[in-house]
């Protein structure tokens, strides 16, 4: 039997598998999105997903994180930091007055990481922003509250920087947004840096708090593209890019599954474990000469109401290309979903015939 150390130490590592390729699947329907909808449809759905975002986390998340009663510039900035940091993104905090606070993201930026961010348009960079940053004073009721950008790192600039500011002078929406080249970040300082506490932040819950980061940005962007692209769009864009997606990253997902069997077993056992690691409750049995993996929830989509059946579809083709790329010659059908009333999702793993 395992120790608890070694427990432990699979979870850790279930929950940054279930971390990273949620990662890369966000990357990749972004991308998708850029190449077969275009760069004003891409950014349209960027902008959707961050404020959909901003909507539901920012004003909680100030008070989780105990920023609630500072000045609103400082508070805004701190959170961006906070948060991203502790979804392990790279980023840096300055402040600089009570109505100036800097952050800033240096490379690589995490969610165009390694050569993706190479396929982004400046107008993706600039929807993000729109959708979060240039939204905190109004959600603050602080119409003087805006947010200066000096840097784009997709327009080839050290990193995206910017600074979130009190004017003298309530801001027109257009206004809550503003670009200047003539200002750049302050010296980042980690010490004077704000810092969760350690004790409530142990090492399982950073970890997990990653995979949420993750799973939460490929939920937000699932539901806003139905509306934006219409199903059966949604399906050729966004599931295409899930099926790469899936299929570019089983190797490293095996691995550090440590699952080396090319066995059908093996891939059942993957998707269980990656079930298990999203707290969805996996298992695995056989039927004959097929293997039925079954899961009792699906977390990617937990708080939302009645998520129409595209969703899944897209999500799954995960699966479908991380199973081709196991054995191309192996068939994975969806046979239950608790999306149309079923009490599990069934999935049922044969050879193809």
């Amino acid at each position: 039997m395992a120790d608890a150390g070694t427990n432990s130490s699979s979870a850790l590592q279930g929950y940054r598998v279930a971390a990273e390729l949620h990662h890369r699947l966000l990357t990749g329907m972004i991308l998708s999105l850029v190449l077969r909808a275009g760069e004003d449809t891409a950014a349209e759905a960027v902008y959707r997903l961050f404020r959909r975002q901003h909507r539901e986390k920012f004003l909680p998340g100030l008070k989780l994180l105990g920023l609630d009663r500072l000045p609103d510039a400082v508070a805004s900035a701190q959170y961006h930091y906070l948060s991203n940091a502790i979804g392990t993104v790279k980023v840096e905090y300055v402040k600089e007055t009570d109505q100036k606070a800097w952050v800033r993201y240096p490379p690589p930026r995490w969610v165009f990481d390694g050569t993706a961010i190479c396929g982004i348009p400046d107008a993706v960079t600039i929807a993000m922003m729109r959708g979060w940053h240039a939204q905190n004073g109004e959600a603050l009721g602080n119409p003087r509250l805006g947010f200066v950008c000096t840097g784009m790192t997709t327009a080839g600039d050290p990193g995206l920087e910017g600074y979130f500011q009190e004017f003298d002078q309530p801001l027109a929406p257009e206004e809550r947004l503003r670009f200047t080249q003539s200002e750049h970040a302050p010296a980042f300082d980690p010490a004077t840096a704000p810092k969760v506490d350690a004790a409530s932040w142990p090492e399982e819950r950073l970890a997990k708090a990653e995979r949420n980061y993750s799973t939460y940005y490929v939920r937000s962007l699932l539901c806003v593209l139905p509306d934006l692209l219409g199903d059966a769009e949604m399906g050729r864009i966004a599931g295409h890019a899930a099926r790469l997606v899936g299929m570019q990253c089983y190797d490293w997902t095996r691995e550090a599954f440590d699952l080396g069997d090319n066995a059908p077993g093996a891939f059942a056992e993957c998707m269980r474990q990656f079930g298990n690691a999203m707290g969805d409750e996996a298992r695995c049995r056989h039927e004959g000469g097929d293997i039925l993996i079954e899961q009792s929830g699906w977390s990617v989509m937990r708080g939302v109401d009645n998520p129409p059946p595209v969703l899944f579809d897209v999500w799954n083709e995960l699966w479908i290309g991380a199973c081709a790329a196991h054995d191309r010659n192996l068939s994975l059908t969806v046979t239950d979903r608790m999306d149309r009333g079923d009490p599990v999702w069934r999935w049922r793993l044969s050879k193809s015939t």
